[in-house]
C-alpha cells in the first residue's frame, strides 16, 4: 500500500521558523513499524508552512496514497480540518487516519461526519497503526485492533484501549528517517533530528496531557537500541539531536550511562538538547552534569513551572521541583540545578507557566523576574485548558477559559483569565518582557554558529520583534499598539489554508466558538506540550511543548 504522513505547518513561536524546524518524530516510528513493503511517506509541513497547499497537492499527485495519516495537536485542529477538505477534494476515495494527542483526547470532535475521518487512532500508534494498515490490506474490518475507532454504517466504533508498550524486546521498531521526503530541519543550521530513548512520566501535573494519553508510567528502550539510534540520526547528516523524552532524568543513573554510551561511540561532535528535572539534576547534578557536557550537550529544558510555592501546588509540581539533602526535603531544586548546568557551560531553557488562576500581576512579575537573572532562554507559556486534564476541569468549573479558539490555544496566546487579571493583560506582561530576554541569547548563539547567525541574524530578531516599527523603537509608539500589530501578525501567520472552511472545528459541528469576553488573548508548553503532537503517539520534536500538549 502507498501510505502518506503528515504533520501538520503550525509550530509554537518561541523560535523563528529559520532558527529550528524539527521532525515529528511520531511520524518516523509510524513508518518504521509499518511492515516493510509498503511504500511510505513522511512530510512535516513545518517545512512547507507557505507553501501548504502546493505541498499536499503534489504529494497527493505524486504519490496516490492509499491512506494518509495525520498527526494533530490541539492548536493545529482548523489546519489539520483544512488539509483533510483538501485531500478529500483531490482524491475522494483514500482513507484518512487521525492520531496524536488531541484525536486520542478529545475523539468525539473527529467523529463528526463534517470531518470526513475514517479511523482514529487513540494513545500510542505504533502497533496499533500497524495493524490498522494489515486489515485494510486484507480488507476486513478491523474490529480486533485495540486502540482504534472507526466508521461504520455512518457512526464509529470505538475499539478497546490499547495497553502502553513496556517497550521491550521488538514490538515497537526503530524509526524509519529514509521515509522523509522533505528537506530543512534545522537548529541554528544545523541538521536536527529526534530520538526517543524512553516514554512516560511517573509525575500528574496539573497541566500535562501525558497522564491523561497514557498513565503514570515509566517504560525505556535499552541503552544499545538508544545509542544505535543515535548514530543513525548522526550518520544521516544530524549535527544537533533533541532528545524527546518525558522525562529521561526519571532514571539518572541510565542517563549517565547514555552520556557514557555518546562518548565511547564517539557521538559526542553533535549537539545535543534534552528535557530535564529540576529535583533530578539538583540533586544528583555534580555527577550528571560533567558526563552531560563530555558527551555534548548544550541545551537543557528544565521544568520550572513557576518559582511560587502556590503556583506550584496548583500546578502539582511542587514534587518534581523538590531538592532533597540527607533523604529529607530541603527545598525549591531550580536555582541548584540552574547553578549546575552553568557551571558545566550547558544553556538552561527555563519553562515557566504564567497566569494561574491566583495570578495578580506581582506573582507573574515574580517569574519574569527570576526568567530575567537566572535562564539563558524563556520558554514561558499560559495556562491552557487542553482535553482531558486537571487543569481544565478547574478553569472551566471557575468560569475562567475566555477563548474557546482552539487554534489559539499555542501556549503564547492566553486564552483563560485568572482570578485578579484580564487575559489580554497577562499575555501583554509576558510578550513584554519575554522578547528582551530572548534578546540576550543572540550572542552565545553568534558565537556558536557565526556564520548561520550572521546570515540570518536580522530574520531571527524580527521574529522576536515582530510588531515593532522604527517610531516604535525611537520611543514614538505605545508599546500596547506594538502588541496589537503582532497579535495581527500572528493570527495571519496561523492561516495556512485561509480559504478553507472551519465548520465543526472546536466541536461536534457547528461554527467555531468566538472568543468570549472580548479576549483573543496553548497550554503550558508541547505539554508538559502542555506538547507532542504524532500520528499515532510517539514524541514528536516539535513538541516540547511538547510533553505538556
Amino acid at each position: 500500500m502507498n501510505i502518506l504522513l503528515l504533520s501538520m505547518p503550525d509550530a509554537f513561536e518561541h523560535t523563528s521558523p529559520v532558527t529550528m524546524r524539527m521532525p515529528n518524530g511520531a511520524l518516523g516510528s509510524l513508518a518504521g513499524n509499518l511492515d516493510p513493503h509498503h511504500e511510505v511517506a513522511i512530510a512535516d509541513l513545518i517545512l512547507a508552512q507557505r507553501q501548504v497547499r502546493q505541498t499536499v497537492e503534489g504529494l497527493m499527485r505524486e504519490r496516490t496514497p492509499d491512506v494518509v495519516g495525520l498527526s494533530i495537536m490541539t492548536f493545529q485542529r482548523r489546519t489539520a480540518k483544512r488539509v483533510i477538505a483538501l485531500i478529500r477534494d483531490l482524491q475522494p476515495e483514500v482513507r484518512v487516519v487521525v492520531g496524536g494527542y488531541d484525536p486520542s483526547l478529545a475523539a468525539d470532535v473527529y467523529e463528526d461526519p463534517s470531518w470526513g475521518v475514517d479511523f482514529i487512532v487513540r494513545g500510542e500508534g505504533d502497533i496499533t497503526f500497524r495493524e490498522l494498515v494489515r486489515a485494510l490490506e486484507r480488507g476486513v474490518e478491523p474490529a480486533a485492533v485495540a486502540g482504534l475507532s472507526y466508521r461504520r454504517a455512518g457512526t464509529f466504533v470505538r475499539n478497546p484501549d490499547r495497553p502502553v508498550s513496556r517497550l521491550s524486546g521488538e514490538d515497537v521498531r526503530p524509526p524509519r528517517r529514509a521515509a522523509r521526503v522533505l528537506q530543512g530541519y534545522t537548529f541554528l543550521g544545523r541538521p536536527i533530528d529526534v530520538v526517543e530513548t524512553s516514554r512516560g512520566c511517573t509525575y500528574d501535573c496539573s497541566f500535562c496531557s501525558i497522564i491523561e494519553m497514557r498513565g503514570r508510567n515509566f517504560h525505556t528502550w535499552s541503552i544499545d537500541r538508544v545509542l544505535d539510534d543515535i548514530g543513525d540520526a548522526r550518520a544521516r547528516g544530524a549535527r544537533a539531536i533533541f532528545i524527546v523524552d518525558d522525562n529521561i532524568t526519571i532514571d539518572v543513573g541510565r542517563f549517565e550511562a547514555i552520556c557514557r554510551g555518546i562518548v565511547d561511540r564517539g557521538l559526542q561532535d553533535v549537539d545535543y538538547l534534552v528535557q530535564g528535572m529540576t529535583s533530578s539534576i539538583a540533586n544528583h547534578g555534580d555527577r550528571l552534569a560533567p558526563l552531560m557536557k563530555a558527551a555534548g550537550f548544550r541545551y537543557v529544558f528544565l521544568g520550572i513551572e513557576n518559582v511560587l510555592e502556590g503556583d506550584l501546588q496548583f500546578l502539582r509540581a511542587a514534587a518534581k521541583n523538590q531538592q532533597r539533602e540527607n533523604g529529607k526535603a530541603a527545598g525549591n531544586a531550580t536555582q541548584r540545578a540552574i547553578d549546575v548546568l552553568h557551571r558545566h557551560g550547558m544553556y538552561v531553557v527555563g519553562g515557566l507557566i504564567v497566569g494561574n488562576p491566583e495570578d495578580t500581576r506581582e506573582s507573574i512579575e515574580a517569574n519574569l523576574a527570576f526568567a530575567r537573572a537566572e535562564v539563558d532562554w524563556p520558554y514561558i507559556q499560559h495556562p491552557t485548558p487542553y482535553p482531558g486534564t486537571p487543569m481544565t476541569k478547574e478553569f472551566r468549573e471557575r468560569g475562567l477559559v475566555v477563548n474557546e479558539n482552539v487554534e489559539e490555544y499555542d501556549g503564547t496566546t492566553a486564552v483563560v483569565r485568572s482570578a485578579h487579571l484580564p487575559a489580554a493583560e497577562i499575555e501583554y506582561q509576558r510578550w513584554r518582557a519575554e522578547r528582551w530576554m530572548k534578546l540576550r541569547h543572540f550572542w552565545p548563539a553568534l558565537a556558536h554558529n557565526p556564520r548561520f547567525v550572521l546570515r540570518h541574524g536580522r530574520e531571527m530578531l524580527a521574529h522576536t520583534f515582530r510588531g515593532s516599527s522604527l517610531r516604535s523603537m525611537l520611543g514614538l509608539e505605545d508599546e500596547r499598539t506594538v502588541f496589537a500589530r503582532y497579535q495581527a501578525l500572528r493570527r495571519a501567520e496561523r492561516e495556512y489554508l485561509p480559504e478553507a472552511a472551519d465548520a465543526g472545528v472546536n466541536g461536534r459541528g457547528g461554527p467555531a466558538a468566538s472568543a468570549s469576553g472580548g479576549s483573543r488573548a496553548r497550554a503550558a508548553r508541547p505539554g508538559r506540550s502542555m506538547g507532542t503532537p504524532v500520528l499515532p503517539t510517539a514524541p514528536d520534536a516539535g513538541r516540547e511543548p511538547a510533553r505538556r500538549h
